[in-house]
């Protein structure tokens, strides 16, 4: 993404263009109404990366275009970003000019923001860091006290403050909390974020009994829907997002959710009966678990050929897809036993060809 090709009185016709390409991708497969679910045009997305370039005694922001990715492109804002983000740009940038230490071999600078104000901003290196650099970069919690700082090099994170920020969603007219760590996946675009929760919540507000929830991070979609059921039971691979999920069913009060370390693969195998239950999964409940609703959030290469046949066996799948062409592929595999009694587009990364995906699978 180009930053001056990006033009908000234009979103409307790309959003169109995207709908139009999802509907072609899905025209042989029996699918319902589609249901559009537009973003903000600008400010939309709560964390950026950018490359940090220097010239002599300036240095700038900067970002690369896939054709010329040797040839910087200056980037003083970045509209897509959150207001925060492009606030902090300028100032930081130049806080950082005036202190050798902390702009000597910057090579990266990542945000993370939050719809509450608050910032993750951390620094990457190509060099060594130590004691030096951490009392330079105090000066930086001192001027810019509602940011946490985190300077990276090879092999060495120094973390300031804090790791995480704290995000707070509003989704139906209920607030939801959540811990966000860096380096960790968390939805980029937090109003289409808002928008998702909402979607789901209403394709399951007539279920009941138990969800299982495969590839759940730090709980963005176990928590809200925990009150449709009797028990949700959650697995995630990565240690960092299943901490935080654990974090996040304590802060909101939810006492129905547990979320379990395992990849995705494993799960399948252990609950098509190709292996033993592990021990963790039993001690969750698994054992007893009678899932009426799977949902799945799968990474671009979708669904492996197990969890296909895992899912098979529910009576409802709620499938959100971040590549719509593998989409298509686990639909087509389970149209034998469900039809699509739901579909939606989110656009998640407006002026880009990506688009996320929801659909809500029942039983023929």
């Amino acid at each position: 993404m180009r930053p001056d090709e990006i033009n908000p009185e234009l979103y409307e016709a790309q959003l169109t263009q995207k709908q139009q390409a999802l509907q072609e991708l899905m025209a042989d497969l029996a699918m319902p109404t589609l249901e559009v679910f537009a973003s903000e045009p600008e400010h939309y997305r709560m964390r950026a990366e950018f490359r940090i370039w220097h010239e002599g005694d300036d240095l700038y922001y900067a970002m690369f275009d896939s054709a010329n990715p040797r040839q910087p492109i200056r980037t003083d804002q970045f509209l897509p970003a959150s207001t925060l983000i492009n606030e902090l740009m300028p100032a930081l940038l130049a806080a950082i000019k005036e202190v050798d230490v902390l702009r000597h071999k910057l090579f990266q600078v990542d945000f993370l923001t939050t719809t509450t104000g608050e910032a993750l901003i951390s620094l990457l290196y190509h060099k060594p860091i130590d004691e030096q650099w951490r009392q330079a970069a105090n000066t930086l919690n001192d001027a810019f006290p509602a940011c946490h700082f985190i300077g990276r090099s090879r092999k060495k994170k120094m973390i300031l403050t804090r790791d995480f920020v704290m995000e707070t969603l509003t989704v139906n007219g209920r607030k939801y909390h959540y811990q966000q760590v860096e380096n960790s996946f968390t939805q980029p675009n937090a109003g289409i974020n808002e928008k998702m929760l909402s979607w789901a919540l209403d394709v399951t507000s007539d279920c009941a009994g138990d969800l299982l929830e495969m590839y759940c991070g730090n709980g963005n979609f176990s928590i809200p829907l925990a009150r449709h059921f009797d028990r949700v039971i959650g697995t995630e691979i990565a240690k960092v997002s299943v901490q935080s999920a654990q974090l996040n069913i304590a802060m909101n009060g939810v006492d129905n959710v547990s979320v379990v370390k395992m990849a995705s693969e494993d799960v399948s195998a252990a609950l098509n009966g190709e292996t033993e239950l592990p021990k963790t999964l039993k001690q969750a409940g698994m054992d007893t678990l009678a899932p009426s609703v799977v949902l799945v959030d799968p990474p671009r290469a979708g669904l492996d050929q197990a969890t296909v046949e895992l899912v098979r066996k529910v009576d409802r799948i709620l499938y959100i897809s971040c590549n719509p062409e593998t989409l298509k592929d686990n639909l087509m595999a389970l149209s034998d036993t469900h039809h699509v009694a739901r579909f939606a587009m989110f656009d998640q990364f407006p002026y880009t060809h990506h688009v996320e995906t929801g659909v809500l699978l029942t039983r023929r």
